[in-house]
């Protein structure tokens, strides 16, 4: 068999995954159970991988998979604590008198409050947060569901402190040969590495995201505003400009001097506050007031089943009491990561391992208490009593959030395990690389020297068809480094453009479309809603290539 076939071969689990949700429109709870049957019965037949190495992967993925479902849980549990207590409502209302202006009320909404909320929660629950807030505001369903979607790139590769870099990006390298032996020559542990191919992509994201607000309000108004015009969002571009600035220069700074856990978390925070108080003060202000047409104007396609406030629950506190809980979260988090403190080793010393799965070389563990889902848990209990909740509020919000794990947790538990058996498949009898790496040999020789250029894009693929950046960069890194490898140029600024490519991603990403268009009464229309975000992607994508081209090539970064 050539080169090429084999290449074709190593293709077919992303591909079969690729044809079952978008061609065949099948669910992920569906898809993912086949394709890691196809993913196995390549790397058993064709790779004549190990039957022992499969199972061991497949442990290893269960594994990884339980500590992923464990951040959702935790940050799910936090949010429907949150509407059970009110809490949720009090924070709309307090939001919803920034400013007349839809376009800043668009930035504040979605950039700023969907951004930490991406930080603290991630895996698509921003989109499903902002875009009820800006319905309770008076937008239309669909342009509710569009603002959330657009924020889904720039916050996402920093989300749910750090988790696309530190358990997707990490995931995807660890334990790979190829790694070990380039981090020898360089002189760096593994942490380290993580933490350069971290600053990267907060670089890469603080240039090409700062453009984003503007990008938001641009859409919103050429999509639903009376004239259909690109130049009434251009009307807001110092307001949208200073808060791009206003989130990413933050952001950058955090990714370079703190690591990958709090750029999204402090860009958000420090943006909301000053950007808050400039849209009261008129700062920046655009000079006329943009509405959207009168509601009975209003196409049928914008308006979903309901188009009113969504109640969550009673309201009966303060938005100082209100927002306890976030602010313990950020707290919580950053005392736990600093490394200058004794408390993130407290956590981290203990560990759950499994070493030499099955008697083969892979390796599975968890660090429980240093998880982001324990330090949910830990504030959401704090929450039952600052908040003044009752069991009953507490046992709809707990069954609530079990009900919407069960449908995450079959797609992962396929989606993860298939994964680590295509990045262990390079332990086989037929005397072939693993699949990445094969992959890589036959792109590299067809792309050569244009790697750059598209390396986001793939990224961006694997976002659209896994639904998440975290597993993207799972499924890809490896590739990716692998690439930057033979070609010559720096693996870190690859990867780097992997997850940013995978952040971007998730604007289309199948399951944050699902899930926002449901907040709204939109469901069903989701095609309407990735077409109209597509520009936008296609944006963050290319602005990324043309940047990692111009460091590789030009900077010799």
């Amino acid at each position: 068999m050539t080169p090429f076939a084999y290449a074709l071969l190593a293709l077919t689990p992303v591909a079969s995954v690729f044809i079952f949700l978008v061609f065949l429109r099948w669910p992920a709870k569906r898809a993912m159970p086949v394709a890691y049957a196809i993913t196995a019965l390549v790397a058993l037949f064709f790779w004549k991988v190990p039957g022992r190495q499969v199972m061991a992967a497949t442990l290893e993925g269960l594994v990884i998979t339980g500590t992923i479902l464990y951040i959702i849980f935790g940050a799910i549990l936090l949010l429907n604590t949150l509407k059970g207590s009110g809490a949720i409502s009090t924070i709309r209302k307090g939001l919803l008198d920034v400013s007349p202006d839809r376009r800043i009320q668009a930035i504040i909404i979605a950039w700023f409050f969907g951004a930490f909320i991406e930080g603290v929660a991630g895996f698509g629950t921003p989109a499903a947060i902002a875009a009820p807030l800006l319905l309770a505001l008076g937008f239309p369903a669909m342009a509710a569901v569009v603002v959330a979607l657009i924020i889904q790139s720039t916050p996402v590769s920093f989300g749910a402190v750090g988790t696309p870099i530190l358990i997707g990006v990490n995931t995807g390298l660890k334990g790979s040969p190829l790694v070990s032996a380039r981090l020898e020559t360089l002189g760096m542990e593994h942490l380290e590495y993580l933490t350069h191919i971290g600053a990267r992509v907060g670089v890469l994201h603080g240039i090409i995201g700062t453009l984003i607000p503007l990008i938001l309000v641009s859409v919103l108004t050429r999509h639903f505003g009376a004239k259909r015009s690109w130049r009434e969002g251009f009307g807001a571009w110092q307001f949208a400009l200073f808060a791009g600035l206003a989130f990413t220069i933050p952001y950058m700074l955090t990714a370079v001097f703190l690591g990958p856990e709090f750029p999204t978390l402090f860009g958000s925070m420090f943006g909301l506050a000053i950007s808050v108080v400039a849209a009261r003060k008129r700062w920046f202000a655009p000079k006329e007031v943009w509405d959207f047409p009168p509601r009975e104007q209003w196409p049928a396609f914008w308006m979903g089943t309901f188009n009113g406030e969504v109640a969550d629950g009673r309201n009966r506190m303060s938005l100082a009491r209100a927002w306890v809980p976030y602010l313990l979260v950020g707290l919580c988090l950053m005392l736990s990561r600093l490394n200058f403190l004794p408390i993130k080793e407290a956590l981290r010393s203990w560990k759950l391992t499994w070493t030499g799965i099955l008697g083969t070389n892979i390796h599975a563990s968890a660090e429980v208490l240093y998880l982001p889902g324990t330090i949910f848990l830990g504030v959401i209990a704090s929450t039952y009593f600052i908040q003044r909740m009752n069991f009953a509020e507490m046992r709809i919000a707990i069954s609530d959030s079990v009900k919407l794990l069960i449908g995450t947790s079959v797609a992962l538990g396929f989606a993860v395990p298939m994964t680590r058996i295509f990045i262990h498949s390079g332990v086989n009898t037929a005397g072939l690389e693993s699949m990445p790496i094969v992959l890589a040999e036959t792109v590299s020789g067809i792309v050569g020297q244009g790697w750059p250029l598209i390396a986001p894009s793939i990224g961006a693929f694997g976002a659209f068809i896994a639904g998440s950046n975290t597993i993207s960069n799972m499924m890809f890194s490896l590739f990716q480094f692998g690439v930057a490898e033979k070609i010559g140029v720096s693996a870190a600024i690859i990867v780097a453009l992997q997850a940013v490519g995978g952040a971007a991603g998730n604007m289309i990403c199948v399951h944050n479309v699902v899930a926002a268009s449901a907040t709204v009464g939109y469901a069903g229309r989701e095609g309407i809603l990735i077409r109209a975000v597509l520009l936008p992607m296609f944006y963050y994508v290319l602005f990324a290539g043309a940047l990692g081209f111009i460091a590789v090539h030009w900077l010799k970064l």
